[in-house]
């Protein structure tokens, strides 16, 4: 037969202490001398106890050790995009030092055309969640959460009642980039934007589409051109911040009798699907076209070309999600956080066309 699994009553017995004494040893709460958690753990050690239950220790806590991460698209192609993949770094490392596990959920239906949020908002045990990004107004998977008890914090969305929110100064950087096009003389500027509120293919905005605008980073970095007196030539909308979505806008406004002399892209991703497409039909950036996009991801593939950009703090912005949680684990109600970005100009803008 075999030997069965020691328990924390074996532990304490010995190391000659009382099994409470033994359980504040594993759970590193309330007092308790270092020498008397050393010799605890040392017996644990030699009777190959590896502490306490996990589900157990979870229907005494109250808590599941568990924060929700909901992602703003579908994870296949959030994890093709390095903004997304280094803000989820900087949270998940930020967690994991609080001991909490992460449960990954996608915040948007796999199919076009469907309606509701993942199953696993509405029944996964979870004490927290963050949206990481994209968080839009009316969101399903915050109404889903609100309805739950479950406390909230939201990275890049709106502001609501109760909820703290981490963001980045975006409409200013995006305010900082338009002037600096409208400096070296440019006046036809385009824009290639995030997606308005849901899957969509890339596609030239109508009026009509325009006052759906629901996703917050889209609409704050188009704000800020207009802060610096700019009305686009044109909006396209990309369905996702992929280099292809880029490349498919890039072809619509590029491949045209007047194209415009500068295209801002709301991300580097973007931009550099735009300045693909650019090169593909022959034209030069910047001489003939201008390019500029934003979040300032490292694009070593694009050489020569530098990208012009607006970077943000991603990983920054991750480990800023993370302290939130922890402030709101502790019962208290974070201030909304806004991270600082920076224009950097590199060799994709210059003066227009003459």
């Amino acid at each position: 037969m075999g030997h069965s699994r020691p328990t924390l009553a074996d532990v304490a017995g010995a190391a000659g202490v009382s099994v409470s004494t033994a359980s504040l040893a594993f759970s590193g709460a309330g007092p308790i001398a270092a020498a008397t958690r050393d010799r605890v753990l040392a017996a644990a050690g030699e009777l190959g106890y590896s502490g306490p239950n996990p589900l157990g220790r979870s229907l005494r806590s109250g808590r599941s050790g568990i924060a929700a991460v909901v992602i703003g698209d579908q994870l296949r192609r959030s994890f093709r995009d390095p903004v997304s993949v280094q803000v989820l770094d900087g949270l998940v490392s930020t967690l994991g030092q609080m001991g909490l596990g992460v449960l990954l959920v996608p915040g948007m239906p796999a199919t076009e055309g469907t309606t509701g949020v993942d199953p696993l908002l509405e029944t996964a045990p979870m004490d927290v969640a963050v949206l990481i990004w994209g968080s839009r107004e009316d969101d399903p998977a915050l109404l889903s959460l609100q309805r739950r008890g479950v406390p909230v914090v939201i990275g890049e969305g709106p502001s609501v009642e109760g909820v703290p929110v981490v963001g980045i100064q975006d409409r200013r950087g995006s305010e900082e980039l338009a002037r600096h096009l409208v400096d070296l003389g440019h006046e036809r500027i385009a824009v290639v934007s995030l997606p308005f509120g849901g899957p969509r293919r890339c596609a030239v905005v109508s009026p009509q589409r325009m006052t759906e605008l629901r996703w917050t980073p889209t609409k704050h970095r188009l704000e800020g051109l207009q802060d610096a007196g700019v009305v686009p030539t044109v909006v396209v909308e990309a369905a996702a911040s992929l280099v292809e979505e880029g490349q498919a806008a890039g072809r619509l406004l590029l491949d045209v009798e007047d194209p415009p002399t500068a295209v801002v892209a709301q991300s580097d991703l973007l931009a550099a699907g735009v300045l693909l497409a650019a090169r593909d039909l022959g034209l030069r950036v910047p001489q003939d076209v201008s390019v500029a996009g934003f979040d300032g991801i490292d694009l070593p593939w694009l050489a020569p070309d530098v990208l012009t950009t607006v970077a943000q703090p991603l990983a920054a912005k991750g480990e800023a999600l993370g302290q939130t949680v922890a402030a709101l684990l502790a019962g208290e109600q974070p201030e909304p956080a806004l991270l600082p970005v920076t224009l950097r100009t590199g060799t994709t803008t210059g003066p227009p066309r003459t």
